[in-house]
């Protein structure tokens, strides 16, 4: 089994593959997305696992959109605490620090912290690449914020744990297979199966309401309901939504089959059981 994700090694994307797959499976980062999503669908990795949500701030939009755009689908979902670490070159302490590189959102969730210990942040493209480039500087100046995995890729030090002023950090991943790998997945779920879809309502007033009732009527709980904006048709709009039913429940193919007369365009992205909330629980 080789996995793909989207970043360098110690990425949080890898971190996540790793609680999910467990220690022994074989991963491969890539620099964008769009190459993970690419190298799937040519067969030069067996999954992948990307972020499609995160509890401080909410989607990533591109990965989203790629997964309604490709012909992959969802197989699986992980919840994974994200804790922020400050990395320093070994040797190096925090009174040397002046400069701290990283993404721009783990920076933000870091905000706090260095304002309280008067660290500039630099914005850079990549958690684990800001530690990658930090080893290869080897400057006691600088640090840079990742996860755990980075102090054994780069053989980096941590100089302060769990720097991030909201503790309660989760990100949410698929796990995603080629459309032709699908089925037998689809038929191996327990009933904490969740069915993620898109649809696009009509264009009626009420049509929205419409569609919402009809999950109503099959009794069917959404954990999730979010519009996207289509970007060749201007101010038309795809909505996605989570389903608490598996694919292979009766129940859920006989709401969908009612979808259809109500709405267009209506895609299944994955089924998959239930990933555990951790702290959200």
């Amino acid at each position: 089994m080789l996995v793909g994700f989207q970043g360098e090694p110690g990425a949080y994307s890898q971190e996540a593959a790793l609680k999910y797959f467990g220690p022994d499976v074989k991963t491969k980062g890539y620099a964008l997305s769009e190459q993970v999503v690419e190298a799937l669908i040519n067969g030069d990795i067996d999954q992948a696992i990307l972020p499609v949500e995160n509890s401080i701030v909410g989607n990533v939009n591109v990965n989203i959109d790629l997964l309604y755009q490709n012909p992959i689908k969802a197989i699986g979902e992980v919840y994974h605490d994200i804790h922020h670490h400050l990395f320093v070159v070994p040797g190096t302490q925090l009174s040397d620090i002046k400069e701290v590189y990283s993404h721009p959102i783990a920076l933000a969730q870091c905000r706090d912290y260095l304002i309280q210990n008067e660290l500039r942040p630099i914005a850079d493209y990549d958690t684990a690449g800001s530690c990658k480039l930090l080893a290869q500087r080897k400057s006691k100046t600088q640090a840079a914020i990742g996860s755990k995995l980075c102090a054994e890729a780069y053989g980096l030090e941590v100089v302060s744990d769990h720097i991030q002023k909201v503790h309660n950090n989760i990100t949410r991943f698929f796990i995603l297979c080629r459309n032709q790998d699908f089925r037998s997945h689809a038929q191996n779920l327990r009933e904490r199966g969740k069915t993620s879809i898109a649809f696009r309502a009509h264009h009626h007033p009420g049509a929205l309401l419409d569609c919402l009732e009809i999950f109503k009527s099959f009794g069917i709980n959404l954990t999730k309901l979010e519009s996207r904006p289509i970007v060749e048709n201007p101010f038309e709009y795809i909505f996605y939504a989570d389903l608490q039913l598996p694919l292979n429940n009766p129940q859920t193919k006989e709401c969908l089959e009612e979808l259809n007369l109500d709405a267009h365009h209506v895609k299944i992205l994955g089924t998959y059981n239930e990933g555990r909330k951790s702290h959200l629980q």
